[in-house]
């Protein structure tokens, strides 16, 4: 697979303050239900982690390209949520585009 046909894939770790953790959570599944309706998205996965205290959601995202990635951050959505999010997180998102070498359908 040339890199210009190979899907795209994104990490994202997001740490709430404790204080959000509810309404980062509630905004996150909102994100679920919208992301998955974009024409490039293959796979939007909300995922939880609680380990020494600490809560990260995960966010896994498989788009069909990198136009279909770009198109995912300007939506009416994401850009919402990014609005209302900026004092929600304890440190800032860790985002990770990732590209196919072998993965299975």
């Amino acid at each position: 697979m040339s890199s210009d046909t190979a899907h795209v894939n994104v990490h994202a770790i997001i740490v709430p303050r404790p204080e959000f953790a509810a309404q980062v959570e509630q905004e996150m599944r909102q994100m679920v239900v919208h992301s998955r309706q974009e024409e490039g998205n293959l796979r939007y996965d909300l995922l939880r982690e609680e380990k020494d205290g600490v809560l990260r959601f995960h966010v896994q995202e498989r788009y069909r390209d990198m136009k279909a990635v770009e198109a995912h951050r300007a939506s009416a959505h994401y850009q919402a949520y990014r609005a209302k999010a900026g004092d929600w997180f304890s440190e800032s998102p860790q985002v990770t585009v990732l590209n196919d070498v072998d993965v299975a359908d």
